[in-house]
């Protein structure tokens, strides 16, 4: 049997619920690895040591006294860097928030306390989530389990390494414009970005307001239903979350696709897409014809402009939600400021990094008088017609199926000169936060390079119960194992 940290959430909870491990048992054999491996992985920022194991030795209490415990009992969870919590500081891998400390929770941080999980610490990501290879953090540098010279993706790199490397059960990221799929993908793990509006944003430290979604990151599809159950519903604190009944996502596992009618859209398969990465996709999706899925082509026309739009309106939010962070409110105040001008340059000027400062002025130019009909009106009108694209595919399929990024982890600083080329390794993921519909990312091979490949499947809005039916029943049915990666196999 494997040790504790290398088994699935619904595996950990069904244990402790039991009584067959004590939740105190599991929350050190997760620490214990945390110690052995992240010195070299470097997904903590945090680690909450004893609130952790105070917090399994209340649940094992909760159990010893009779009473029933949570969906996820037991279970170690790790925190992207930008949710707000009371634990721990909220810094957002950026100086801009070095030390700040949350009078609150994360409407999903109070869900998954709810359901008795634990929560380890916050890990990793690229500063206020912009970036695709956490690169950009301020605070350390995360390295892919895979391969240590290798990114792990962004903005949710902590997220995707930790449970690649088994220092968590599974993780919560945010998906601004494929922050979670596209680590998973190159991490070799699952990650979910569920609809806009599906979970609730309250407590999220905002990127970009219309297209932010938090989701999980984990070992498998089972663990990614379990998650959703917990995570998603309408919240009161949050006017964008959605009043739509959340099903039990896991009761949607049922293995079965037969009958169902998969899209592959045309733009998604071009020359731009890796001749390996297009192998593993082919025979992925050959997997399931051969369990009774239909496939048909369909067309996706504008998603060319897809980043175009994307670095138009991403930046246009982040320049007005990151306006708040001037020094005088709270987080990074310059000590050489004495006017307000200076007060207001200095603290901006060494608070942000290089590719936050970009986004902010980028933003800032586009919502400028004279230039906003020009861009931003634009860019909003063509993402009405991204939408629609979707809208017509759908008419035509269940599910899309794609890539989910167009190469594997690529080495530190291979792409940190050209910031077009980096923007580039979300070509796949964008659309679905444009048109505001729910995507997953699943393993579905290594390269010869030894690095994973994703496999990236979207449904319509609110219908995550058969893009994880998909999910599900290709993992059941794609007749190998991922394995682990050599960090976990003990070869870091």
């Amino acid at each position: 049997m494997s040790a504790w940290h290398e088994r699935r959430a619904h595996e950990i909870a069904g244990a402790v619920r039991t009584g067959a491990v004590s939740a105190v048992e599991v929350t050190r054999a997760f620490l214990e690895r945390i110690d052995a491996v992240d010195g070299e992985v470097n997904a903590y920022t945090e680690v909450w040591r004893a609130e952790a194991e105070a917090r399994a030795a209340a649940i094992d209490a909760k159990r010893d006294r009779g009473e029933a415990l949570g969906a996820l009992a037991g279970v170690p969870v790790a925190l992207k860097a930008l949710l707000c919590t009371t634990e721990g500081t909220t810094d957002c891998s950026s100086r801009m928030l070095k030390g700040f400390r949350s009078p609150y929770d994360a409407t999903v941080v109070r869900r998954l306390r709810d359901a008795d999980a634990v929560l380890p610490g916050k890990v990793n990501m690229d500063e206020f989530a912009m970036g695709s290879s956490t690169e950009n953090s301020a605070i350390k540098k995360t390295r892919n389990p895979w391969n240590l010279d290798c990114v792990p993706g962004g903005s949710s790199g902590g997220s995707a390494a930790s449970v690649a490397a088994d220092e968590c059960a599974f993780a919560l990221g945010s998906d601004t414009g494929g922050s979670i799929r596209q680590p998973a993908a190159l991490c070799g793990c699952v990650g979910v970005k569920p609809t806009y509006g599906r979970v609730s944003r309250y407590g999220l430290v905002a990127f970009a307001s219309s297209l932010d979604q938090i989701g999980p990151l984990t070992k498998d599809v089972e663990d990614a239903a379990l998650a959703l159950n917990i995570i998603c519903g309408r919240d009161p604190m949050d006017a964008t979350s959605a009043a739509v009944p959340v099903p039990d996502f896991t009761a949607s596992l049922t293995g079965e696709v037969k009958g169902l009618r998969i899209g592959l859209p045309k733009e998604y398969f071009t020359s731009q897409l890796g001749s390996e990465m297009r192998e593993k996709v082919e025979r992925a999706i050959a997997v399931l014809e051969e369990q009774g899925a239909e496939t048909v082509e369909v067309s996706l026309p504008h998603t060319d402009h897809g980043v175009a739009v994307y670095y138009i309106i991403s930046p246009a939010e982040a320049s007005a939600n990151l306006a708040r962070f001037d020094g005088v409110r709270y987080g990074f105040r310059h000590p050489d400021a004495e006017t307000v001008d200076d007060l207001y340059v200095l603290t901006k000027s060494d608070g942000f990094g290089t590719e936050v400062q970009r986004r902010i002025m980028l933003g800032t130019y586009v919502l400028s008088s004279g230039y906003y009909d020009a861009y931003y009106l634009k860019a909003q009108k063509v993402r009405a017609l991204i939408r629609q694209d979707f809208d017509r595919a759908f008419a035509q399929c269940d599910v899309l199926v794609t890539p989910t990024s167009p190469t594997p982890a690529f080495r530190f600083g291979e792409k940190t000169d050209d910031p077009l080329e980096m923007y580039l390794s979300d070509i796949y993921t964008i659309s679905a936060n444009l048109a505001a519909i729910p995507g997953i990312s699943v393993p579905c091979g290594l390269t010869s390079a030894g690095l994973p490949a994703g496999l990236q499947i979207m449904a319509r809005h609110f219908d995550e119960a058969t893009m994880l039916r998909v999910a599900h029943c290709y993992e059941q049915h794609r007749g190998f194992d991922p394995g682990k990666p050599p960090i976990a196999r003990g070869a870091a």
